[in-house]
């Protein structure tokens, strides 16, 4: 049995939204075969952003970001879920990303090559990202930009591999027969815990 988090990077906490739904999809399938499940969702914590590289760099974490670094550290698998806003990450996002996964918390000092130490190694994560323009037109035209970045710029720099993605498209056309089919993958991916 695998040690799961799911983080939902959904700003709004209003349940109506499919970001909200994919990630219940997701931990009720985790659940049914016995993984266990633990939660965060960003729109409803309470923390301000980082303002300074001081502040990144040596500032004490808000309590919220505190306790979701114990659940980032005791997850062996990570779910990110998202909406993309104007082609990246919603910022309530990317402020918790920037609070939660700072120095000597998620990389440490640099080695003799000048690569800092990657402090979380042994975690696998899978991304899922909800938008309004078709997926395929996301994929070759902005190249998963968004997408990419996390992947790149943040899982591989802390350690966390492999990394899979979910790309939901056209999230406000899907219908329910749509819906019904991407809340059936979330529920088969978290019985698997990919």
């Amino acid at each position: 049995m695998t040690r799961i988090l799911i983080v939902n990077g959904h700003p709004d906490p209003d349940e109506g939204h499919f970001v909200h739904a994919l990630t219940d999809a997701y931990a009720d399938g985790a659940r049914a075969i016995g993984h266990e499940v633990r939660r965060i969702d960003v729109g409803s914590l309470e923390f301000d952003s980082v303002r300074n590289l001081a502040d990144f760099e040596k500032g004490t974490p808000p309590p919220a970001i505190r306790r979701a670094q114990d659940d980032l550290l005791w997850a062996e698998h990570w779910v990110l879920a998202y909406p993309l806003w104007l082609g990246s990450m919603p910022g309530r996002f990317k402020s918790f990303v920037e609070q939660a996964l700072r120095p000597n918390f998620a990389f440490g000092p640099r080695n003799g090559r000048g690569m800092p130490k990657k402090l979380l190694k042994g975690r696998s994560a899978r991304i899922v990202v909800t938008m309004g323009m078709p997926a395929l037109f996301y994929r070759p035209y902005y190249r998963s930009h968004s997408l990419k970045s996390l992947e790149r710029n943040v899982l591989a720099f802390v350690g966390i591999a492999p990394v899979r993605a979910s790309i939901v498209g056209l999230v406000d056309k899907l219908g329910a027969d749509g819906r019904k089919r991407w809340l059936a993958r979330m529920k088969y991916l978290g019985a698997k815990a990919v």
